[in-house]
């Protein structure tokens, strides 16, 4: 069994609970960390824009790039820490969504955190990316809430009736 741990900064440990949790002994896990490309590549633009492309080592679009790549490496050795047994680290970078989408072929589940309003239950408690990867992940999902969950006092009332 193949499962696959989304790590973002923020609710990673929720997650990797989850994982350890109801993740078989066997099964192979990977934490998976994706960089979104839009950072660097503003950074990239801007540098190339406005300052010209003549001295390449000093667009900061490099520097962001190496910065993502250390912390998110930080952030997935935390994760393997607490997660307490062998798994794998991948790190992706590009549209995060399609990414973890991506991530999933060939997984036996996939477990991720709410991103959005955590504060009440409904549908904003996915975020825009959490949102694509539930619609379309490859595998069955494990979506917990990265703390206690809201009571139910927070769901938003039913539609009104149309007749």
């Amino acid at each position: 069994m193949a499962v696959v741990v989304w790590v973002v900064e923020g609710t990673w440990p929720a997650c990797v609970d989850a994982a350890r949790a109801h993740a078989p002994e066997e099964a192979e896990v990977v934490l998976l960390h994706v960089t979104g490309h839009d950072v660097a590549d503003a950074a990239h633009g801007a540098f190339a824009g406005l300052l010209g492309r003549g001295h390449p080592e000093r667009d900061p679009g490099t520097r962001v790039e190496h910065l993502a790549a250390a912390s998110a490496e930080s952030l997935l050795q935390a994760a393997a820490e607490r997660l307490g047994r062998p798994c794998a680290h991948v790190e992706r970078t590009g549209r995060v969504e399609r990414e973890v989408v991506a991530a999933t072929e060939g997984a036996e589940l996939l477990v991720l955190a709410r991103d959005g309003d955590r504060a009440r239950l409904g549908p904003h408690s996915l975020g825009p990316a959490s949102r694509f990867v539930v619609d379309h992940a490859a595998c069955p999902l494990l979506l917990v809430w990265p703390e206690p969950a809201p009571g139910l006092t927070t769901m938003p009332p039913p539609p009104p009736h149309h007749r």
